[in-house]
């Protein structure tokens, strides 16, 4: 059974004030790690304080990138090496960092590789446009992306990772995907593992979806079979609503670890 899990990525917000300010509002989530993963993806200033005040707790950090080398030459980046002693998760290949900064699947591919020979886990992002959904891309895309950043990577490594879905034209729009159409990609996803790999790879990899994930629209979305939590933008800078959808998770999809 795999285990359900709620990431929170907060872009480029909050200063490490906030960010600890925020985190104290949702330390009671750490009862719910017994049955699902918590996750909180700050900005890279705030990992270092708050995994000085998440220590002794179960609640996960991730940072929202990385670079592929250890160290060098590569002002204002930031490597594994720098990650491994504040943060377990890595988000890779989000549609921000594909859409403003032209990375590739073959580099998200490298950062994966390199997250794993860390010891990070990588939340690796796919995810199609607006215009590629509206001329009925999306599972060519999709496929194409997932299997770009996959490449190379054995089943053992495929199944310790985390795939989000996040269909661009949901990410900030307030216009989520339908649950359905949502698991009917997802789906797609899993098979796509299983075609590369084999059917307990694809039963083993945890697949998010994210996309204007709400207090809302949490209970429909995390109810499909494929979807095993959320990749949660705006409303994981709103303690109320990101307890809420971890709340609603446990509820609906928890599994005692």
């Amino acid at each position: 059974m795999r285990t359900p899990i709620i990431a929170g990525n907060w872009k480029m917000n909050t200063t490490v004030d906030e960010a600890l300010a925020l985190v104290e509002q949702m330390r009671n989530l750490n009862s719910l790690t017994s049955v699902m993963d918590v996750v909180f993806c700050p900005p890279f200033v705030s990992l270092h304080a708050l995994a000085s005040v998440l220590k002794g707790t179960n609640l996960r950090l991730g940072a929202q990138n990385m670079y592929v080398q250890d160290k060098g030459a590569y002002t204002g980046e930031i490597s594994p090496l720098m990650l491994v002693p504040l943060c377990s998760y890595v988000i890779l290949g989000h549609s921000e960092r594909r859409q403003y900064f032209k990375e590739s699947d073959e580099f998200v591919n490298q950062k994966v590789k390199a997250a794993l020979r860390h010891g990070l886990t990588p939340i690796v992002c796919v995810g199609e446009t607006l215009a590629q959904y509206e001329a009925g891309e999306t599972d060519a895309v999709v496929s194409t992306q997932v299997k770009g950043v996959l490449c190379e990577l054995t089943a053992a490594q495929v199944s310790s990772l985390v795939i989000a879905y996040e269909p661009v034209w949901a990410i900030g729009t307030g216009k989520a995907a339908t649950a359905e159409g949502a698991q009917k990609v997802i789906a797609m996803i899993r098979a796509i593992v299983g075609g590369l790999y084999d059917r307990a790879t694809a039963d083993a990899v945890r697949i998010q979806y994210g996309g204007s994930v709400t207090a809302a629209n949490i209970a429909e979305i995390i109810a499909q079979p494929d979807i095993d939590g959320a990749l949660v933008g705006g409303a994981s800078l709103k303690a109320a609503d990101f307890s809420a959808i971890c709340q609603k998770t446990a509820e609906l999809k928890g599994r005692k670890k």
